[in-house]
């Protein structure tokens, strides 16, 4: 066996190359394996040699096969020898290319791993940042209350015109200079009277409006809607009234606050009060976080970005959004068709948010070391344990928080963390 190892400071790529000879004994695993499922006339399944198994199914797919399994049994091994004492220069997974593989000749194949790249750091201390504090408005805590009771509304139906805060049904098809647009026909849909439903205004020439009544109107879809087929154009609405329904909102008294939990309305709005306060400061955080690493990317410098990663990175970010679009109770395949976009294409739209996502997973690792930040193991037990009492009530859950795994993966999620907490720390102004 030849094996030849090649640096070019991005990618590390070794050549490994079996003679025919070599070869020959995973030609026999590989006629055993296929004599499994193949059924040759005076042999019991595996058992057909190679010699007979040829005829049967070509030469060439046994020598695929034997080239499956000879990587399979060499891959790991050759790679560990080759980047001893360098692993923490690897990232991602190694990919395997088989080269070259004819009768009679030598097997070559290739590993090709990804290198970390060198990263130059800008200023991450003193940035000076200033954190913004949001305050809550009066008003903001009395829509939450006017919302909560919004949705304890009680209903029935009215044969009167539309008035605010109505609930009512429509059927109703959209057009573009006369003609239908596609996926603007609903029927059966409820519009809140009061709620911007669509775009900007179109509740309100429901207004006045009973029973069977038809409403025919024009209004602009702002130039910022997702919709660009749409966007900035003047649409044409023709709504049909099925049903109008009066709402009466409970009285905000301690009989409604109490099924709320609280004790009284005053303790109510405290309560709220708080959670937006704390709300507010956690969106706070963020975008003081998001400053940061803004700052910090802007004045990194990188060697090379890997595509691979980037490429990875980008289908993990259309999984979370995959997860999220399901998680609502719709299908992936309905919002690539609302979107108009191939998952491809979203791949593709998401590559600059990935490469942002990959060079800040670079940084951190970089602060990390650079200021020898560690979780010690007295940490992460301790998180582990809390963990554990949090899943007492799972025991599958439970189990996987007891495994390496899961400890790997909470001490990542603690060292991001303190990176982040020390990056605050160095860069809010007071």
């Amino acid at each position: 066996m030849n094996v030849n190892k090649n640096n070019n400071n991005k990618e590390l790529e070794i050549t490994i190359e079996l003679a025919w000879e070599e070869l020959k004994p995973y030609l026999n695993k590989a006629s055993e394996k296929i004599s499994q499922d193949v059924k040759v006339e005076g042999f019991r399944p595996g058992k057909a040699p190679y010699d007979v198994l040829k005829k049967k199914v070509g030469e060439m797919t046994i020598l695929q096969e034997a080239a499956n399994i000879a990587i399979q049994k060499t891959a790991d091994s050759i790679i560990k020898e080759q980047i001893k004492g360098d692993e923490d220069k690897i990232i991602g997974r190694p990919e395997v290319k088989l080269t070259k593989v004819a009768v009679d000749n030598p097997l070559e194949y290739k590993i090709i791993m990804q290198l970390i790249p060198e990263i130059t750091l800008g200023k991450y201390k003193g940035l000076g940042i200033k954190a913004k504090q949001t305050q809550i408005q009066k008003e903001e805590v009395e829509k939450v209350i006017k919302d909560l009771r919004d949705m304890r509304a009680s209903e029935k139906i009215t044969t009167r015109e539309i008035k605010s805060d109505d609930k009512v049904i429509v059927n109703m098809q959209m057009f573009l200079d006369n003609v239908p647009i596609e996926g603007g026909q609903s029927k059966d849909t409820t519009v809140m009277i009061g709620a911007d439903y669509i775009i900007p205004g179109f509740d309100k020439h429901l207004l006045g409006a009973k029973k069977g009544d038809i409403r025919e109107f024009k209004l602009p879809y702002p130039e910022s809607h997702y919709q660009k087929n749409l966007a900035g154009k003047m649409v044409e609405f023709k709504v049909e009234i099925k049903e109008v329904y009066e709402r009466q909102l409970p009285e905000l008294n301690e009989e409604f606050v109490k099924n709320l939990g609280a004790a009284s309305v005053e303790d109510l709005n405290k309560k709220i009060t708080e959670n937006m306060e704390m709300e507010a400061r956690q969106k706070d955080e963020q975008k003081v976080v998001i400053e940061i690493f803004e700052k910090l990317l802007a004045a990194a410098k990188f060697s090379h970005l890997s595509e691979q990663l980037v490429h990875s990175e980008s289908h993990n970010m259309i999984h979370e959004l995959k997860h999220n679009v399901e998680q609502q109770g719709a299908k992936f395949e309905d919002y690539l068709m609302h979107m108009k976009k191939t998952e491809q294409e979203l791949e593709k739209d998401f590559a600059p948010e990935a490469e942002k996502r990959v060079k800040t997973s670079f940084i951190i690792d970089k602060i990390l070391r650079e200021e020898n930040i560690k979780v010690s193991d007295e940490e992460l037990q301790a998180e582990v344990d809390e963990r554990l009492k949090m899943y007492e009530s799972n025991p599958e859950m439970k189990k996987q928080a007891d495994t390496s795994e899961f400890r790997n993966y909470l001490r990542y999620n603690m060292l991001n963390k303190k990176v982040i907490d020390k990056l605050k720390e160095w860069n809010i102004a007071n």
